[in-house]
């Protein structure tokens, strides 16, 4: 008895050595016949004429397959027991063969239909939106730049605390904005650079501009013209001016000017690199003064730009956005508060005079913060009260109400910040108190916050010392009430900030009499008597500063007392109630 075992592929092929072999072998237990089918392009069946040579035959059909197969028995003498099993196996394998092809076929078809269906769906989303253009944003989005909408909702009066000069800028002397080709034609500007930190109002200064203007805005971010593909970002700016000077007089306004107009480089990896930068910088050149465009740029790293962008004759005007000053600060805290409702109590000028340094921008998030907290704590309308807690929350991060002080280190912690404060109000040239607390918030326990009367740009040597003192009074006061043996570590961040300030008196200020008026900005590289001259200068000026604190809290021993227990009492103590119990006044029980 014997197998007859069959492998489908796809030609038809049987070598007649493997039969002979098989047939005068009796002993073999089984015989493999290895048959393959192909069909050429009529369906009919091909001979693999390489693998077979002359043994192979070809099957026109299946009626000459069992004629051949009968002649190729006779002539070998194949058994007649063994015949019935070949055809059969032949059979089989011939039917095997067609449906795998048949199969094959279908799956094919399948493919090139998908892939034609997705080169159709390709075609059509070149045709509606090709790759190598951009669809600028104007006032309304990602709309279509060809007709632009006005800028007609944006003008200087919703730009607070910068809008000075630009208003005498497009403005002219006791007139309305000049009509705007006159306008126009009158600044031969290519462009205007804005630079300042992030948050200061540079993109909404340019819409301003286009909407005195009235003209169309077109804005772009330094980021859209960058694309994996080569020469995209060269196509869109070019796209990007035609479409302008197809709309003059308008203003095309590019954000984040340094990441499309960095400096260039040579890099053999990416030799295309430059192909953006150079477009525009032809497009700039390209323009004539009464075109009727003006490009405005704004980034917060002019000195990483191209220095062909900013020569002459392409970005001609540079206009630095600072951050507001308290004036500036009051504007804008009054503008924000006007979109939310407001106890009429609350004084803008507080929270300018103690937000130093914030941006618009910082602002706009320090009263949406106090609404959240006033709507938190079920409030109609937003008070001082959450207007501080906001702008603490900014600034030195939230409360931590899962801190638990026990008794000794809360009177301790009192006992500190009311020594901070009675310095700076018994001090003539400290700032005034804005608040005292001892409530846990970001790395420290307490805190007081003091309100400068306004931004200083100079600073007298006597302001400066004062600031020393307040510094001190921490661990004065710690070391007056509880002795040398239990100060404690709270004083660290005061004496970093003491150290500091008499640092910069010696080396930079020149305020040592000593030493002279001279800097000394590296003083690793100084001689080492001039290095122990300086220490020994620094370490003067913060001894006299701890005895001056000394010597106040000693002097105001009562009152320091009384602030303390306040401050134990009611945890938080504003400006007003700070004077109260300084005068020697009771609170009102809240």
């Amino acid at each position: 008895m014997f197998s007859l075992s069959s492998t489908v592929q796809p030609q038809v092929t049987v070598p007649l050595s493997h039969l002979i072999n098989a047939f005068h072998s009796p002993k073999n237990t089984s015989i493999s016949v290895s048959v393959s089918a192909s069909q050429n392009h009529h369906g009919d069946v091909v001979p693999d004429h390489e693998a077979a040579g002359n043994e192979g035959f070809l099957l026109r059909d299946r009626g000459s397959d069992v004629e051949s197969l009968d002649k190729l028995m006779k002539t070998k003498n194949i058994p007649e027991a063994h015949q019935d099993a070949l055809k059969t196996g032949f059979a089989e394998g011939f039917l095997k063969a067609q449906a795998l092809t048949q199969k094959t076929n279908d799956s094919l078809r399948r493919t090139r239909l998908i892939l034609f269906v997705l080169l159709l769906f390709g075609i059509y989303g070149l045709l509606k939106n090709p790759f190598l253009s951009v669809r600028f944003r104007t006032t309304t989005g990602l709309d279509s730049a060809v007709d632009p909408v006005q800028m007609k909702n944006v003008t200087f009066e919703h730009v607070k605390g910068q809008c000075e000069g630009w208003a005498k800028w497009v403005k002219g002397k006791g007139r309305n904005v000049l009509p705007v080709v006159e306008w126009f034609y009158l600044f031969f500007l290519l462009g205007i650079l804005l630079v300042g930190p992030p948050g200061t109002g540079k993109t909404l200064l340019a819409r301003a501009v286009a909407g005195e203007a009235d003209v169309p805005f077109y804005y772009a971010s330094g980021s859209e013209f960058d694309e994996m593909f080569v020469g995209v970002g060269a196509s869109r700016i070019r796209n990007l001016f035609r479409e302008a000077k197809a709309n003059a007089p308008c203003v095309i306004f590019i954000d984040e000017l340094d990441s499309v107009g960095g400096k260039r480089i040579e890099s053999p990896m990416h030799p295309y690199s430059r192909q953006t930068i150079n477009q525009l910088l032809a497009e700039m050149d390209g323009f004539k003064p009464n075109e009727g465009v003006i490009i405005i740029g704004a980034t917060n790293f002019p000195e990483a730009l191209d220095n062909a962008l900013i020569r002459p004759g392409r970005f001609d005007m540079q206009v630095t956005v600072p951050r507001p000053d308290v004036k500036g600060r009051t504007e804008i805290l009054k503008w924000y508060l006007n979109k939310i409702k407001f106890d009429q109590s609350v004084d803008p000028e507080i929270i300018a005079r103690v937000t130093v340094g914030f941006s618009g921008a910082e602002l706009e998030n320090l009263v949406n913060q106090a609404a959240l907290k006033a709507a938190v704590d079920g409030k109609e309308m937003v008070t001082m009260k959450e207007l501080e807690f906001s702008k603490d929350k900014i600034l030195m991060g939230p409360e931590r109400r899962s801190v638990e002080i026990d008794n000794k280190n809360k009177t301790i912690t009192a006992y500190h910040e009311s020594g901070h404060a009675i310095i700076a109000y018994y001090t003539k040239d400290a700032m005034p108190i804005n608040k005292a607390t001892i409530m846990p918030r970001g790395p420290t326990l307490g805190h007081v916050s003091l309100l400068p009367e306004n931004d200083r740009w100079n600073e007298t040597r006597a302001q400066l010392l004062a600031q020393m003192d307040v510094s001190m009074g921490g661990r004065v006061a710690e070391e007056l009430i509880f002795g040398t043996d239990h100060i404690t570590t709270g004083a660290s961040s005061d004496f970093d900030n003491a150290t500091k300030i008499a640092k910069r008196m010696v080396t930079k200020f020149g305020m040592s009499e000593k030493l002279g008026v001279m800097t000394y900005s590296d003083t690793g590289k100084l001689s080492p008597e001039t290095q122990s001259a300086i220490e020994q200068e620094i370490r003067i000026l913060l001894r006299d500063s701890y005895e001056r604190a000394r010597h106040i809290l000693k002097t105001h021993a009562k009152e320091h007392k009384n602030l303390a227990e306040a401050l134990l009492t009611y945890e938080t103590l504003d400006a007003k109630e700070i004077q109260i119990v300084l005068e020697g006044k009771k609170l009102e029980v809240r």
